[in-house]
């Protein structure tokens, strides 16, 4: 009995360890190529480019050849508590700039609508946009509501905006944003800006939970948005921090007057990138850092519960990787499908991570059994033994990857301790894989996908800095 319960599980823990080294392999390959993208590039800047000319700063960036006026489009469901500090924050920080806060409420938000009526008491810069729909609808849907506004102020103040910038209602804006969106829009149709996730102030699980994000972030937009510009592949929109060029945002849209976000969708921010570069447009990612050498990003607070993490993703994973890919397909050209395939790996990901987790499991079985029953493991094969010390190699090399741009954006502590966040990552990716089929094959059903938003929190003053 031992002796057939060894066997049938060795066969099955080579088939599954199988599956998971060779899919490890191929998506390790997949980075590592990234990787070496990104140090060749920054490495041929570095010695061409910036021996010759000092990097820009907004302290030495000039002022736009032809300013306007800007647009910012704020989402706001059920965003009573942090709404009211970030528009008064964002209020301070962009004094003396010419713009304009659209802010998108529900009627059935009471807590909300009052609270952007308590700042915007004799505040000319903000203008509420109430939807006629009760909520939750889509973000996409609160955004055309507040285009809408957007539209109407222009015809009723005679003006046209020259961009329209998306944010959220946690959002921390720096001060130089209005200023360097003003002046890049003159010559890209998008501009996307980094986005740097505050650290968890929470405890031990919701800080791994929290930093995660950052992270992930650290190397998105510190790493991999370069290359995908520089490979003049598409640069997805974060959904914050990011302008687009009002005219070309606008022939996104196949009903003008409605808006230009499509109201099915859940990543209506990553969709609009990706169709203007379909259009022919011009997007660039932008790193730049301010006069006290701090880099010109968006922070905010991202989730610190499982389950909150678990929401957000499995979102996230829906509109790019599953609806996306019905919605978006496969354009542009084979730098663009690699990219396209990059950002859609995340249900196939989170397949081979669990493959991988099981084979570790049954792996233990196996050793237990071998024990009671003392009969010795089956060995591995040679080409699968071949692959898990190649894997080996690769997730070292990963680890250092993570440590040196988490290192870079948090300190080296948060650097070191990104590695073992990577397990928190790894299991809040399966479960926002398994949440996210589930809603997408009901959706297939017949049920609608709505706004399955997350709660927030708008830092203190001592929490601006990472």
């Amino acid at each position: 009995m031992g002796d057939m319960a060894l066997v049938f599980l060795a066969m099955l823990h080579h088939e599954i360890l199988l599956f998971a080294v060779v899919g490890l392999t191929i998506g390790g390959i997949d980075d590592l190529i990234m990787d070496l993208l990104f140090l060749s590039r920054t490495t041929w800047r570095a010695s061409t480019i910036y021996v010759r000319h000092p990097r820009m700063t907004t302290a030495t960036m000039p002022p736009s050849a032809t300013p306007g006026s800007i647009a910012v489009l704020i989402p706001a469901w059920q965003e009573s508590a942090v709404i009211g500090a970030m528009l008064r924050h964002t209020l301070g920080q962009w004094h003396g700039s010419d713009y304009r806060l659209f802010v998108g409420v529900y009627p059935n938000d009471a807590a909300t609508i009052a609270a952007v009526a308590d700042v915007a008491v004799g505040e000319p810069h903000i203008v509420t946009a109430i939807n006629p729909r009760p909520g939750p609808t889509t973000k996409a849907d609160c955004l055309n509501q507040a285009w809408q506004a957007m539209q109407a102020h222009e015809r009723a103040h005679g003006i046209r905006f020259k961009a329209v910038v998306l944010h959220d209602a946690e959002d921390v804006v720096h001060a130089d944003e209005i200023r360097l969106f003003d002046l890049l829009i003159d010559r890209f149709d998008m501009v996307q800006l980094p986005v740097l996730p505050l650290p968890s102030r929470g405890g031990c699980l919701s800080r791994a939970i929290g930093n995660h994000y950052g992270d992930e972030f650290a190397e998105s937009h510190g790493k991999m948005l370069s290359v995908r510009e520089a490979l003049g592949a598409s640069v997805p929109s974060a959904g914050v921090a990011c302008a687009f060029r009002r005219d070309v945002l606008a022939q996104l849209a196949p009903n003008p007057a409605h808006g230009p976000f499509d109201p099915s969708s859940l990543t209506e921010d990553y969709e609009a990138g990706l169709r203007i570069r379909d259009m022919g447009g011009r997007t660039i990612f932008v790193r730049m850092r301010d006069g006290a050498g701090q880099l010109v990003a968006t922070k905010e607070y991202f989730p610190d519960t499982l389950d909150a993490a678990v929401k957000q993703k499995a979102r996230w994973i829906i509109g790019i990787a599953l609806a996306g890919w019905d919605r978006m397909g496969w354009r542009g050209g084979p730098v663009e499908w690699w990219m396209r395939l990059r950002d859609r790996r995340s249900m196939l990901a989170a397949l081979i991570l669990f493959a991988a987790y099981l084979s570790v499991l049954l792996w233990g079985a196996m050793a237990v059994l071998s024990l009671l029953f003392a009969r010795p493991l089956v060995p591995i094969t040679p080409m699968v033994a071949t692959l898990l010390d190649f894997n080996l190699c690769l997730l070292i090399w990963r680890a250092l990857m993570r440590f040196i741009f988490v290192g870079q954006a948090y300190g080296w502590r948060q650097g070191l301790f990104a590695i073992p966040r990577t397990f928190i990552a790894n299991i809040i990716a399966i479960l926002a894989a398994r949440r996210a089929m589930d809603l997408y094959i009901r959706s297939l059903l017949g049920r609608p996908l709505v706004w399955d938003k997350t709660d927030h929190h708008f830092p203190t003053a001592t929490d601006m800095s990472p």
